[in-house]
């Protein structure tokens, strides 16, 4: 599975604009990660886009639906289906690759600096510094449903520290080109 087979993908079973962005987002910041390891950029950039792509049409089934779907109708590696399925952590699916610990990494923490742009009178994620970031992340009130507590062992598990972690993930969002079309 390539980038442009995995985002018309998740065009095919997303049609919420705020869960694609989402995904995009995810994307973005894997990116970011295989990057800063030397590890396989498209790879972790498929991870990013497919994590999600079931969550709307089979949400009591997410992600063991999507990725039976993927494993029945793609050549999708097994490191990303065990991505996938390790970034819920419910599925009890251990995170035992950096792959796999970058997805659940990033995920929940994509939608914390996604929220705090869009506070901002601009709504520009490149004008969101670090400092504001970390306020708003240690306010448990502020975008509520991202769990503070997964981001904290996400970081962890990829044994980055927790200020540094959150700097990548919002570098990674700030140098984000959305792509309209697939590469």
């Amino acid at each position: 599975m390539n980038r442009a087979q995995a985002y018309a993908l998740m065009l095919e079973h997303t049609p919420s604009p705020s869960l694609r962005r989402h995904m995009l987002n995810v994307e973005a910041a894997m990116r970011w990660y295989a990057r800063h390891w030397g590890e396989d950029e498209e790879q972790y950039a498929v991870t990013g886009l497919l994590h999600d792509f079931d969550y709307e049409l089979h949400p009591q089934e997410h992600p063991t639906w999507g990725v039976q779907f993927l494993r029945d109708h793609t050549d999708t590696a097994p490191e990303v289906l065990d991505a996938i399925m390790g970034h819920a952590a419910y599925t009890g699916t251990p995170r035992t690759t950096r792959l796999a610990q970058t997805l659940f990494a990033v995920d929940e923490l994509t939608g914390l600096v996604q929220a705090a742009a869009l506070i901002r009178p601009d709504g520009d994620v490149r004008q969101v510094e670090l400092k504001s970031l970390k306020k708003r992340f240690r306010n448990r009130a502020f975008a509520a449903g991202v769990n503070r507590e997964e981001v904290e062992q996400g970081a962890r598990e990829l044994g980055v520290e927790l200020d540094d972690h959150l700097q990548h993930v919002l570098s990674a969002l700030q140098e984000m080109s959305p792509v309209a079309e697939p590469a």
